[in-house]
């Protein structure tokens, strides 16, 4: 393998790895903050040992997301350092206000939150887990705006002196029309995440502890964690889908090569109407992908070698099927090549003829990774009404096997399907690592070899292999002890000493 397939692989693994912690961070936050909310309304014990009990496994969860993440920034430095110095004008900014604004406000209400049970009045200490949940809602939105900015570059020019692109306007980045579709769609999806997580574990421990003659007060506490988590995996699901629909007509204007590849096209129709494939060689109605598109001929969705070959950076209209010039930065760097007698495909392909074919989004990747993404996702959904079915009323499931492992498949389902879509978003934007102007090729370090990059892949992957497994054995460990006593987890009087509360 080359360094730049080599560099891309270690990217695109530790990227996965790490986002698994991501979706569960950002909505247990939430759904812990409701929880508590829930109690200092009413007052329930129900409720406030659901809060210690999910605040424990959000803790956990938090603290390997953080380790993940920390090696993302690494990787900037050591394998893309053309890349780095390309964008860091424009990346950095947002990276650096997620870092100075979003992770210190997380982590210090966080901090607060675990230690001031004993110390803080209820009021306030409600307060502290709502602003740890608004610092990961801060966290997603510099990052998804920084992402979203490589799929659409806007609020930046082009300075040929320096061969970089440079910022223009922080409110073009943080207004990208990609990043205001990408984040509510990112979103939805980590409170399907959060949602399967927090049935699942509740319907386990709800049928467990209903065999073992656990008391009523514990199986009100599991069922209310059941219904409270399968009606946020529905009504998530159900808002996945439409800004999900919203992000992929978005993509049709700004990434048509994408969408090409979601769908595998490599003919134009005739007439403009394009049947949606459910599979291969499994079309549904003709027009319906023009429908899902929004557009009303196909042909502004260029195929895989027209986009790449003919027509370079250009964008197409999504009514007339014109193409279009690209943003100020794709067209001033387009410009500047023409000045000195170069195209985006002489940059990319360069004198090797073979690259050019691996530089095209692949079909089967996408096309598969779209689908997976959508099919996968439904299933997590679909157990969560299965969930609400068999807990109706005051029904307890008995335990079977196959109800254990749909409680263990479901959070992974949802899991999964964030995990394709990641794919999807990154394998279609190829080859540019920023859409329309700088190829992947041209990001990576000069001075990268196949041997260090093998080794630092070796490490990372022996390193997150050792931390799946703390993970897991400290979230089944903790899940296993079920709901805290009641008397463990009340309010302690003001003249107690400072203690950790787990």
């Amino acid at each position: 393998m080359s360094p730049d397939t080599i560099s891309r692989w270690q990217f695109g693994i530790t990227t996965v790895y790490h986002f698994l912690f991501v979706p569960l961070t950002i909505s247990l936050s939430v759904m812990t903050a409701v929880l508590q909310t829930a109690w200092r309304k009413s007052g329930k014990d129900a409720y406030l040992r659901l809060t210690k009990f999910f605040g424990k496994l959000f803790l956990i969860n938090f603290a390997m997301g953080v380790v993940t993440g920390i090696v993302q920034e690494f990787q900037f430095g050591m394998n893309w350092s053309e890349y780095s110095r390309f964008v860091g004008d424009i990346f950095g900014a947002p990276l650096a206000l997620e870092a100075l604004i979003a992770f210190f406000l997380e982590s210090t209400f966080i901090g607060m939150w675990i230690f001031g049970w004993d110390r803080l009045s209820k009021g306030v200490h409600l307060a502290t887990i709502w602003l740890a949940a608004v610092g990961t809602f801060l966290s997603s939105v510099f990052i998804i705006a920084a992402n979203a900015w490589m799929q659409n570059p806007v609020g930046a020019v082009y300075n040929p002196e320096l061969g970089r692109a440079e910022l223009h306007s922080l409110t073009a980045v943080l207004t990208n029309p990609v990043f205001l579709t990408q984040w509510p769609h990112t979103i939805t999806a980590a409170f399907v995440s959060g949602g399967a997580f927090m049935a699942a574990v509740a319907a386990y421990l709800l049928i467990k502890k209903n065999k073992e003659g656990a008391p009523a007060e514990d199986l009100v506490a599991y069922r209310k964690g059941v219904k409270f988590g399968s009606w946020v995996l529905i009504i998530a699901g159900v808002c996945t889908v439409i800004t999900g629909d919203l992000l992929g007509k978005e993509m049709v204007q700004t990434q048509p090569t994408k969408m090409a590849a979601a769908e595998n096209i490599q003919t134009t129709f005739a007439d403009g109407k394009a049947p949606f494939q459910l599979l291969p060689g499994v079309e549904l109605f003709p027009g319906l992908l023009n429908w899902l598109y929004g557009t009303d001929v196909i042909q502004s969705v260029p195929t895989l070698e027209q986009q790449f070959l003919e027509q370079g950076y250009m964008q197409f209209d999504s009514k007339t099927g014109e193409p279009i010039p690209g943003n100020t930065l794709q067209t001033e760097f387009a410009s500047s090549l023409q000045d000195n007698n170069l195209s985006l495909v002489d940059l990319v392909c360069g004198d090797n003829a073979t690259t050019c074919p691996q530089a095209i989004p692949n079909g089967t990747v996408e096309f598969w990774g779209f689908r997976l993404m959508i099919g996968v996702g439904l299933l997590a959904v679909l157990g969560g009404i299965l969930l609400l079915i068999m807990t109706r009323g005051s029904k307890i499931p008995n335990p079977h096997p196959l109800l254990t492992a749909m409680m263990v498949v479901m959070p992974l389902l949802s899991l999964a399907a964030i995990a394709f879509g990641w794919i999807f978003t990154e394998m279609g934007r190829q080859p540019w690592i920023v859409n329309g102007t700088m190829p992947t090729l041209q990001g990576l370090s000069p001075s990268v070899g196949v041997g260090p990059v093998w080794f630092s892949v070796i490490v990372y992957t022996l390193l997150y292999g050792v931390l799946a497994v703390i993970e897991v054995r400290l979230l089944l460990k903790y899940i296993k002890l079920g709901l805290p006593d009641e008397t463990a987890v009340s309010v302690k009087d003001e003249a107690e000493p400072l203690s950790f509360a787990y």
